[in-house]
């Protein structure tokens, strides 16, 4: 059973996952045996040097991709035998993303990107409350504009109004500064805590960026494919 507010559960939790893909050279090991959990509320950073595994995490711990082993537990619940429907059925409404690359629908225009997963998690009247994110990320002048109108800091923006847009439980953030320049980075950076702390979301965020993993509760450091506490 799912529970929403049970601050004893963790929103998300691991337990000895470990994830390998078949090549032409054999097996390859991305992760071993990590185990960790995210309580309600907290902030978590995941640091770690390119390819070290960093975003496979974040998709596995997301259920968008499937542990070679171990278990997975979003919500109080199992992922090990959920289909891909199920996965995010326990996703919707819930948890929201957000990308290095944005992953904004180029022929939908700001306010539509962000009714969308509205639409789909069968919130009654989702314009009005996409208009309410956008305006909260400062965009209430760009709501019929298309992604290919925007900066890349106004396409990160529309991406956080539509992660927000639900008032999610979890939010997962890849990188989420990765594309943008520092100054650009820095105002992203503060839109996410703000909303982050109105929501009282929880946070796990891969990233490279130093002055985004400061601001967070904890701090882990992925190296050959293992967890361990940064220093």
């Amino acid at each position: 059973m799912v529970t929403d507010h049970n601050p004893e559960q963790p929103v998300v939790k691991a337990l000895h996952v470990s994830k390998q893909l078949d090549g032409p050279g054999g097996t390859l090991t991305i992760l071993r045996d990590i185990s960790l959990h995210l309580a309600f509320g907290e902030v978590t950073a995941i640091l770690g040097a390119s390819g070290s595994g960093k975003s496979t995490l974040l998709g596995l711990l997301a259920g968008l991709d499937e542990a070679s082993s171990g278990d997975i537990e979003l919500f109080g619940q199992s992922l090990v035998g959920l289909d891909e429907d199920k996965r995010a059925a326990l996703r919707a409404g819930k948890v929201g993303f957000v990308f290095q690359s944005f992953q904004l629908l180029p022929g939908m225009t700001a306010l539509e990107n962000v009714m969308l997963p509205l639409e789909l998690a069968g919130v009654k009247k989702p314009a009005i409350e996409a208009t309410k994110a956008l305006q909260k990320v400062e965009l209430a002048d760009r709501l019929h504009h298309y992604p290919g109108q925007l900066s890349g800091g106004e396409q990160q923006r529309v991406a956080i109004a539509r992660a927000f847009a639900s008032q999610p439980k979890l939010l997962f953030a890849d990188e989420p500064t990765g594309s943008l320049d520092q100054a650009t980075g820095s105002r992203v950076i503060d839109l996410l805590f703000q909303m982050r702390e109105q929501t009282g979301a929880a946070l796990l965020l891969v990233t490279h960026d130093e002055r985004l993993a400061a601001r967070c509760d904890h701090r882990l450091l992925i190296k050959n494919g293992q967890l361990e506490p940064s220093a």
